[in-house]
């Protein structure tokens, strides 16, 4: 099988703030607005597993 990944980015007038990406499993902030955008979607387990399913939902039948 394909290894496939799933990734997002929050980018708002050219300032990446965070991603989510299949492999880390987990958000990853990057300006400081971000981080703690990705510490609280971090502490949401309903939110993390609705996100590491997307790349079932939405990516892995396209390989």
């Amino acid at each position: 099988t394909e290894k496939v990944n799933y990734v997002q980015r929050q980018i708002y007038n050219r300032v990446q703030y965070f991603v989510f990406d299949s492999d880390v499993g987990h958000f990853v902030g990057f300006a400081p607005a971000g981080e703690m955008k990705a510490e609280r979607s971090n502490n949401d387990s309903a939110a993390l597993d609705f996100y590491r399913g997307e790349v079932d939902r939405l990516c892995r039948h396209n390989y």
